[in-house]
């Protein structure tokens, strides 16, 4: 496994590499098995896995947020040489904004501009797009991979990808989950204990609207009383319990009839989390 700081030497070690398939995946780092399964992903599907590790300033809303973000780059290395990457891309900040940069990538409409957007403020996936789009020229790899948690995410880069022409196949991967449900997030670390069960309600509310819907209860809004329900049982007030298109995130009818995205942020503690699932199929 090779690390590289630079755009110029990411591309050199991909050079030779280039009569195979390339498999990307972008982490900001504090690796954990969440990332661990989208890179067994890449090494399954493709002949050289690269792995990038950049903390992107331009998504991030508050100074302390970005501030109390884990940088673990030793660990981060250690699991990505024992997944099999090939190479790893951890550049500066100099190195993806240099000085004089002046260009954004933006996604328009409830896309980018509802739930995160609302929440985070539209730079936050005007940030997003920037660094992916840099990434994935930088790279030109033939796969990229992320986990479906970050569903709006993934959502903002189908949607830039294939506007720009962007000749690469997203490959989403499941939520990864702890044994007790909760998803998957570098944040995690930061919840007490206390607060680690009292977030367990957040997968709980969702599996509770999961089963509703199976049970033949088809209204959004009450499938939404059922969630909120659950949250508020354990001391969570929701930022928003959304019901979007999984696609466009325009808001869903009123009446389950086609794939809809259940998509909940709450804070527990100072900390805030994401969840999400789909009903109706996708």
């Amino acid at each position: 496994m090779i690390v590289v700081r630079t755009v110029a030497d990411l591309r050199a070690a991909l050079r030779e590499r280039r009569g195979g398939s390339i498999g990307l995946v972008p982490t900001m780092g504090a690796l954990h098995e969440g990332h661990a399964t989208l890179l067994r992903a890449a090494r399954s599907a493709d002949d050289t896995v690269v792995m990038t590790i950049f903390v992107n300033p331009a998504q991030f809303n508050e100074q302390s947020d970005l501030s109390a973000y884990p940088r673990t780059e030793d660990a981060d290395l250690a699991l990505a040489e024992a997944e099999g990457v090939d190479v790893v891309f951890a550049p500066d900040a100099s190195e993806v904004y240099p000085d004089g940069f002046a260009t954004t990538v933006s996604v328009s409409g409830p896309i980018a501009e509802t739930l995160e957007g609302a929440e985070r403020g539209r730079a936050h996936f005007d940030g997003v797009a920037t660094v992916v789009t840099k990434l994935l020229l930088a790279a030109l790899p033939d796969h990229a991979y992320f986990g479906a948690k970050d569903a709006q995410q993934v959502a903002v880069i189908r949607r830039f990808v294939a506007d720009l022409g962007i000749p690469v196949t997203l490959v989403v991967c499941p939520t990864s989950r702890d044994a007790d449900g909760l998803a998957r997030s570098s944040r995690n670390t930061r919840l007490s204990p206390d607060e680690r069960a009292q977030a367990l309600a957040i997968p709980r509310a969702l599996q509770e609207v999961t089963d509703a819907s199976a049970a033949g209860i088809a209204g959004t809004e009450a499938l939404r009383a059922r969630a909120l329900a659950t949250l508020e049982a354990s001391g969570i007030r929701p930022e928003y319990v959304a019901f979007v298109d999984p696609i466009t995130f325009a808001p869903a009818a009123a009446v389950v009839d086609g794939p809809v995205l259940v998509a909940i942020a709450a804070r527990v503690g100072s900390t805030r989390l994401i969840d999400n699932t789909v009903l109706g199929g996708a």
